[in-house]
């Protein structure tokens, strides 16, 4: 077996895109029942540099790159995987992966309640969001919410390039289903990161990004990259923001979350979807259930997407998506500052 170059106490800086790399590295590794199967996964572009040569150094055995079909693939990982094999399914655009909802939701995420428990299907499905470009209304689809909305399914958006590569190897050695999502527009984004250390996915939640004092941001994926770059900027103006990265969407736990709206009493969710049965809905659901709403000196509030498919226009685009100025006029407004 190889020695994983993860091994050496060490910590460096890389690029996000880089760190999942490692993560299919230290997987591929130490672990012989691991393999990766699904579209484009020999190509340069298709995936980024995500997963550079792991063919040439693993073997086309182990890194499978499939005809043109969702639903196969899906369903031979997921069958793969009740025999005792460790699979991870890429689809390198998350709209498409729309062809394996079969496979994920009727087969997957039920299994283990159906057998009660004695079996799961442990596999790993990563779900690459993909949007700007002007590629239009059938490739920019962010459906986090959607695979929130099953049980049995751990659904996980990585934010830090910590998370990327860490939260990558602890879905796949999980026995759980999980969706694990990243998102393109995170693979330019570099931060140092340490050694590895076994974490348990069931543990693991929403975490801090930035303490503040005036108002809570809950965000994930790459929404948490724009609440950062909006407490950068307002903090210039003294105003003081509490960014809290989701990390894991389902099952979703607001512990965290509540802990800080005590202290800020304000609450304001991202998220880079629809706001429509969304899980920015789910957060501010939660929260007021959990709390004394007698506290809040601001209704809790959400910025989504408009309530459109994507556009194709390069003008358009910049009015459609999230980005720091949007954020920063409806935290003055929230916050009543002129």
């Amino acid at each position: 077996m190889k020695k994983s170059i993860l091994q050496n106490n060490m910590v460096k800086r890389i690029s996000y895109s880089d760190a999942l790399r490692e993560g299919f590295v230290y997987l591929l590794n130490n672990y012989p029942e691991v393999f990766i199967i699904g579209q484009g996964l020999w190509s340069p572009w298709y995936v980024g540099n995500t997963m550079k040569d792991l063919d040439k150094i693993y073997g086309k055995e182990r890194i499978i790159d499939t005809p043109v079909s969702e639903s196969a693939c899906t369903g031979a990982g997921v069958g793969a995987s009740l025999v005792g094999m460790k699979p991870i399914v890429i689809h390198p655009r998350m709209d498409f992966m729309l062809y394996a909802i079969d496979p994920i939701v009727n087969q997957a995420a039920k299994w283990s309640h159906m057998f009660g428990g004695q079996v799961s299907a442990g596999l790993t499905i990563r779900a690459i969001i993909n949007r700007g470009g002007e590629q239009g209304a059938q490739h920019s689809q962010a459906l986090h919410s959607w695979f929130s909305h099953i049980p049995g399914l751990r659904v996980v958006m990585p934010y830090t390039v910590q998370d990327a590569r860490d939260l990558l190897i602890s879905s796949v050695i999980s026995s759980d289903p999980v969706i694990f999502i990243d998102d393109r527009w995170l693979y330019d984004m570099e931060d140092e990161i340490d050694t590895y250390k076994n974490i348990i996915l069931s543990k693991e939640g929403p975490r801090y990004i930035s303490k503040g004092s005036d108002i809570s941001i809950v965000a994930s994926g790459h929404t948490t990259r724009i609440a950062k770059e909006s407490r950068d900027e307002l903090l210039k103006e003294n105003i003081s923001c509490e960014v809290i990265d989701l990390r894991i969407l389902n099952p979703l736990n607001v512990d965290l979350i509540i802990e800080s709206i005590n202290k800020t009493k304000n609450l304001l969710v991202l998220d880079g979807g629809w706001a429509a049965c969304g899980i920015s809905a789910e957060i501010i659901a939660k929260v007021c259930e959990n709390i004394d709403l007698n506290i809040l000196k601001s209704k809790p509030c959400r910025i989504t997407l408009p309530d459109a498919p994507a556009p194709t226009s390069f003008k358009l685009e910049k009015d459609y998506y999230l980005d720091k100025n949007k954020i920063i006029t409806h935290i003055h407004k929230q916050l009543s500052i002129k």
